[in-house]
């Protein structure tokens, strides 16, 4: 059977963002109500400066009201709401102005921290400027005296929102409209980070002062079994922005944060790389061989770290072999590490867990000084 090969990232198509969707969908029923006929086929400008063009899928109109139905391409990136039909219900209104609303499938904000006030729709500012300033040009070329209210529903984005964050940061019964360039691009490790630095905030807003980064969702859910006393909130997954994250800690002046990940991550991390995706760094099997002659493992050992393939197969060796002094000097070397990159005044703690859900490792740094500066 042949393998599917892979696209190079150069050539993946991008997509649009529920929020350019939502400003598109708002165009295509506002121009809908006041001609009184279908308009399918609308464009709009995106943050970015380009203008696109967007086919709606659905149009219904009467004299008060029309909707136009989009459904969202996300490109080659593989995002929760490709595909998603996204709504925009636009009503003429004795009051003046545009009121701005979610509907059925848009969350609701119910935590601070978040860049939208609590009890409003999860509509984020760049997608509420991108469709009010679109719907206010329209009415204007039209000298629509009245107002109008918009009404931007997901209809399965209840469930598509189980696939997300949206519940841990507090939003309720949907998916967020999103969107600050009006792009989706592949794999796009700035939006990753966005809902890192969204996750930090919002834990930090709900009181949060000691905040945990896992690598993955495995190492979140053990996070979770080790410290049970701690609200859901504290709980943040990082991925491979190590560094980044612990710099958002720095930021909003976290005063201890606890790291969990497994051996081939961290032993990265330990090594001061401080993205460890695994082309971003390769394992430095020397590095570790030193860790493991200052730990006390004999010559033998040593040699056999040396030519080691992973870092896996290194923590197997050490394990199997009892030497969990190995693993404290890690997680010593990362927390380390990690007071380096962020220069504060801080608390990190490392905990290196095992396929097993076992720790393998567990050492915590403070730095009460500025003697990192």
């Amino acid at each position: 059977m042949k393998q599917k090969e892979e696209k190079d990232p150069k050539e993946m198509r991008h997509g649009y963002t529920t929020g350019a969707n939502a400003t598109a969908a708002t165009k295509a029923a506002l121009l809908s109500l006041l001609e009184q006929t279908e308009i399918k086929k609308v464009e709009i400008l995106l943050p970015m400066g380009e203008t696109v063009t967007f086919q709606m899928e659905s149009i219904q109109f009467t004299k008060n009201k029309a909707e136009a139905s989009v459904i969202k391409d996300a490109g080659d990136d593989p995002d929760a709401t490709h595909k998603a039909v996204i709504n925009a219900s636009v009503f003429l209104s004795n009051n003046p102005g545009i009121f701005l609303d979610g509907g059925v499938g848009v969350g609701r904000v119910t935590k601070p921290g978040l860049p939208v006030p609590v009890g409003q729709a999860a509509i984020n500012p760049v997608p509420r400027k991108m469709i009010t300033e679109t719907a206010k040009a329209i009415l204007e070329e039209y000298c629509v005296e009245k107002g109008i209210k918009v009404i931007i529903s997901v209809p399965d984005g209840e469930e598509i929102a189980k696939k997300t964050l949206n519940a841990r940061l507090g939003i309720i019964g949907g998916i967020s409209i999103l969107g600050t360039r009006g792009t989706v691009v592949p794999f796009s490790t700035s939006a990753y980070k966005a809902s890192v630095a969204q996750a930090i905030n919002v834990a930090v807003e709900a009181g949060c002062n000691h905040l945990f980064l896992t690598t993955g969702g495995r190492s979140e859910k053990y996070a979770m079994e080790l410290y049970p006393d701690h609200p859901e909130e504290a709980f943040i997954e990082m991925g491979d922005f190590v560094g980044f994250a612990v710099k958002q800690c720095k930021v909003k002046k976290v005063q201890r944060i606890t790291l969990v990940g497994m051996m081939g991550k961290f032993s990265k991390v330990a090594q001061g790389v401080m993205m460890v995706h695994s082309k971003s760094a390769p394992v430095d099997f020397n590095f570790l061989a030193d860790v493991a002659k200052n730990s006390g493992v004999p010559f033998d050992l040593v040699d056999e770290i040396k030519e080691a393939n992973t870092a896996s197969q290194v923590g197997t060796l050490m394990y199997e072999n009892g030497y969990n002094s190995f693993f404290s000097s890690l997680c010593r070397y990362a927390s380390h590490e990690c007071l380096q990159h962020i220069k504060s005044e801080m608390e990190i703690e490392t905990i290196i867990m095992s396929m097993k859900n076992e720790v393998l490792g567990r050492e915590s740094v403070i730095c009460r000084s500025k003697s990192l500066e």
